[in-house]
């Protein structure tokens, strides 16, 4: 089918609509301007997400024919002074035909543009390049940094076109390049990791960044990203606040110029809650774009949802009750809390999204918000959560998305007594359904299954754990559920420290840490993708490795 007006405004419509992308890029952030070769992949993986989900959109030639770019300069890579008979824009269209269909030799593209008037038209050719214009403009003309991106672009369009199950030429690369390697696998010694990581971990960082901005004006002295980089910084360091953290940083940093402590307080404090999940979810986008490019990683899967706890508060909190809300175990400690929804089982666990969360608000409306933001950005199969969530109304909204669950259950007096029941039988596992009430006469059907713990220390009914599923079957992937726990270990390792009681600068500090975890656990999906051609779960790549390199490229050592 063909492209129409009204499929395009919806392609842009959608686009508009998700908080976690923006087009064109160079509006979204400051490192991009309009020659800017990673906004221009950016463009094109976003609009070719979105544009091949539209019913109408059929074809990845009319694709590359109608992709706007009318807004990027491609005067900075074109390395022919004088005048020229086709325009760069016209090129890029045509060298990234020609990456879609993998030919190799320009004679193959000349041909295809002989037998499709249609998209001669659309590209506007009167005249069709020959063999050695086109071999003379990709190796002459263009820049290498450009090549690079079209072959990038190409990944991407057959990418995501192929998820849409829209017919594609070939099928899309979807390891790493393997630039000046040896075919023979090499030996994993810590030395081969160490420079792939450090390869990932520099192209990682051009790519998430940029989503994040500070609205400062025109002339400031220093520049956004030093902001970044400080804040990367107070994360690289235990126990390292701003204020220390930004001495150090003046005297480790490469920049003439760093922000104070109190300043990038101030400026970070100017970002409303909203703006800052809004750039998370547009960093950890990127995060998954990157990682869809591999055949290892796909979007879909199982997601976890739970709720941490900031180190417990022992200030005064008047005026703050609302925020600093106490802590989830009954004791008379108060804390801060945040929410979050990743990604766990067999995929790499990124934080997809995170939420502070503040008295009088229900488990509902944080399961329903942090689902909202999942759903946008990967395919959502199964919701693990912690018992804490065990209302019937959090059920019954996951179920009306089409989504299975397992949670477990607190145990009541029935659920004791099943219990006590199931342990004179010596019986490891039972199954029953339950309805239970939503009120108005409407009710949640689930199944409990009560399930025997091995090496128990107790001699009674808590020999038990009942969980709530309304899928069979489902109760072996509960074990996934640690890993979200485990990443909250190593995300608070990230945090940097305050004593402020600004609500905004507290989750920022935490939210940053969560795209600091998840671009770790991604380098460690993209380096073992590269070396071995397959991805474990357990990391090879550390934490450690990972925020190390990231202070040489924010230049810090």
């Amino acid at each position: 089918m063909a492209s129409t007006c009204g499929s395009r405004r919806a392609v842009f419509r959608r686009i508009a609509q998700r908080s976690f992308e923006e087009w064109p890029a160079y509006d979204a952030a400051p490192l991009y301007n309009r020659s800017s070769l990673g906004g221009l992949e950016e463009d094109v993986r976003v609009v070719s997400r979105a544009w091949f989900v539209q019913e109408e959109h059929s074809s990845v030639d009319q694709f590359v024919c109608l992709l706007p770019l009318a807004y990027f300069r491609f005067d900075p890579h074109d390395c022919y002074t004088g005048s020229t008979q086709y325009e760069m824009d016209t090129l890029f269209r045509i060298f990234v035909l020609k990456e879609l269909y993998g030919w190799d030799h320009e004679t193959a593209l000349v041909e295809y543009l002989n037998r499709r008037p249609d998209v001669r038209e659309q590209l506007g050719l009167e005249t069709i390049p020959d063999q050695s214009t086109l071999w003379r403009s990709w190796h002459n003309r263009l820049t290498e940094d450009l090549r690079e991106i079209i072959q990038a672009a190409a990944r991407s369009i057959l990418v995501n076109a192929q998820e849409e199950s829209v017919s594609i030429p070939r099928e899309p690369d979807r390891k790493l390049s393997r630039h000046d390697r040896d075919t023979e696998e090499p030996d994993l010694d810590n030395q081969s990791i160490l420079e792939q990581t450090q390869k990932v971990t520099s192209h990682l960082n051009h790519v998430v960044y940029p989503a994040f901005s500070l609205d400062r004006g025109e002339g400031c002295e220093i520049h956004e990203n030093a902001y970044w980089d400080l804040q990367t910084y107070l994360g690289l360091r235990e126990n390292l606040a701003a204020n220390e953290g930004a001495r150090s940083f003046t005297y480790e940093s490469d920049r003439e110029r760093t922000p104070l402590g109190h300043a990038h307080r101030e400026q970070i404090q100017t970002l409303s809650i909203p703006e800052i999940r809004a750039m998370y979810r547009q960093a950890v986008g990127r995060l998954l774009d990157e990682a869809a490019n591999t055949e290892e990683f796909f979007r879909a899967g199982i997601v976890a949802i739970d709720i941490t706890e900031d180190a417990p508060f022992t200030g005064d909190r008047a005026g703050h009750e609302d925020e600093i809300i106490g802590t989830k175990e009954n004791t008379d400690e108060y804390a801060y809390q945040w929410a979050t929804v990743q990604l766990v089982g067999n995929a790499v666990p990124l934080v997809l999204d995170a939420r502070p969360v503040r008295r009088g608000e229900t488990r509902k409306e944080i399961v329903e918000d942090l689902l909202d933001s999942a759903q946008e950005m990967v395919y959502v199969d199964n919701v693990l959560m912690d018992r804490e969530f065990d209302s019937q109304h959090v059920l019954e909204m996951i179920s009306q998305r089409g989504l299975s669950y397992v949670v477990p259950k607190r145990m009541q007096t029935s659920e004791k007594a099943q219990a006590k029941r199931l342990l004179e039988r010596d019986q490891d596992r039972y199954e029953t359904d339950r309805k239970l009430h939503l009120g108005n006469d409407e009710w949640h059907e689930t199944t409990l299954i009560y399930r025997r713990k091995e090496n128990s220390e107790h001699d009674d009914y808590r020999q038990y754990s009942v969980f709530m599923s309304n899928r069979g079957g489902l109760i072996a992937m509960y074990a996934y559920r640690w890993e979200i726990e485990s990443g909250y270990k190593s995300i608070k390792r990230f945090m940097a420290e305050t004593t402020s009681k600004d609500f905004g600068l507290r989750f920022f500090y935490f939210a940053f840490a969560c795209l600091l975890y998840s671009i770790w656990r991604a380098v460690d999906l993209l380096v073992q993708v590269e070396l071995t051609g397959e991805y474990e779960r357990s990391p090879i790549v550390t934490a450690d490795n990972t925020l190390t390199l990231l202070r040489k490229e924010t230049g810090i050592g």
